[in-house]
């Protein structure tokens, strides 16, 4: 399984590294922009870049109407998740993606289908999406998804404590959802969407990595705004400035709205220009997608076949 060699151990509360805080939005925006503006990325390289983008993806699956036949179909592109013959071509004999995200009670099929492949299962809990239910609710939803098998646990927060600036709730209750996880490693998802300014988001990842998260994840993919590139760009700062006081290494996820292979090729931009290669590995980066699978297929198979494919050819599932 892909996960870090060494968990964040989270700290202390500390106010002091996050209160003074204020990010400047055009900046943020302006950079962004630039960022990948300056990387234009064609044939071989493209083709490079987007197969790791597979490799670090969460094919997820989040729908009210989820089966289990579905989860196992999800599964399965998760194996194999381009045809053989664009594999072939690429010169690759074999790719999984990153991860499998479901629901809860799906967790024990997807952990059945992906037997013996090294693919991790990774459940939502704690009240997904809205995370409004008493918390020790939440907590017996995390020691659920665990006891079914789930390696990675995505948790919301509670958004009303961060529009009140109430670090030490906010603190606490992803600490207590931390330990809940026990070994499996916890993306804390900030529904970045629903915090209204850029340093709400700064403040929220920071107290998020000090309360122990190993990943940090920007939406639910169910707010109105989900990720986005100066979302991003803030949430890295934060987690750079994390990593720079305590030593540790924690993982950033994007989820929520990304649908084409620019997508992709956009936030592993951002990862290299801010924090290097290091965070181009599945350890310490995942895109959330499902969607995006699909049309990076698309790609590749233009790449290696010099035409476009009928997108019913390449079906995600």
């Amino acid at each position: 399984m892909t996960h870090p060699q060494t968990r964040n151990p989270g700290t202390a509360l500390t106010p002091s590294w996050f209160e003074d805080v204020a990010v400047n939005t055009p900046a943020a925006e302006a950079r962004a922009t630039k960022l990948t503006a300056n990387r234009p990325l064609k044939g071989t390289w493209q083709a490079a870049w987007l197969v790791n983008a597979i490799r670090c993806m969460d094919l997820t699956t989040l729908a009210g109407d989820d089966t289990e036949a579905r989860v196992a179909r999800l599964c399965a592109k998760a194996r194999r998740p381009i045809a053989e013959p664009i594999l072939s071509a690429l010169g690759l004999d074999h790719l999984t993606t990153g991860a499998v995200c479901v629901y809860p009670n799906m967790v024990r099929s997807a952990v059945r289908a992906l037997d013996g492949s090294g693919i991790p299962v990774a459940s939502v809990a704690t009240s997904f999406p809205t995370g409004l239910t008493p918390l020790a609710l939440r907590l017996q939803e995390i020691h659920y998804a665990v006891a079914e098998g789930a390696a990675e646990i995505d948790i919301v927060i509670t958004r009303a404590h961060v529009l009140r600036g109430d670090w030490a709730a906010l603190y606490d209750e992803i600490a207590a959802m931390r330990e809940a996880c026990g070994d499996a490693h916890m993306k804390a998802i900030l529904a970045t969407g629903d915090l209204q300014t850029l340093t709400n988001v700064y403040k929220a990842a920071m107290v998020a990595m000090q309360a122990g998260a190993d990943f940090i994840k920007t939406s639910t993919g169910k707010e109105g705004v989900n990720a986005t590139l100066p979302v991003s760009l803030t949430m890295v700062r934060a987690l750079r400035d994390y990593g720079d006081r305590t030593g540790a290494r924690v993982g950033f996820k994007p989820a929520g709205g990304m649908k084409t292979a620019q997508d992709a090729l956009d936030w592993q931009i951002l990862m290299k220009e801010e924090l290097g290669n290091d965070w181009l590995q599945p350890d310490l980066f995942r895109l959330g997608a499902s969607s995006m699978l699909g049309n990076i297929e698309l790609a590749l198979s233009q790449h290696v076949t010099g035409r476009l494919a009928a997108s019913h050819r390449h079906a995600i599932a």
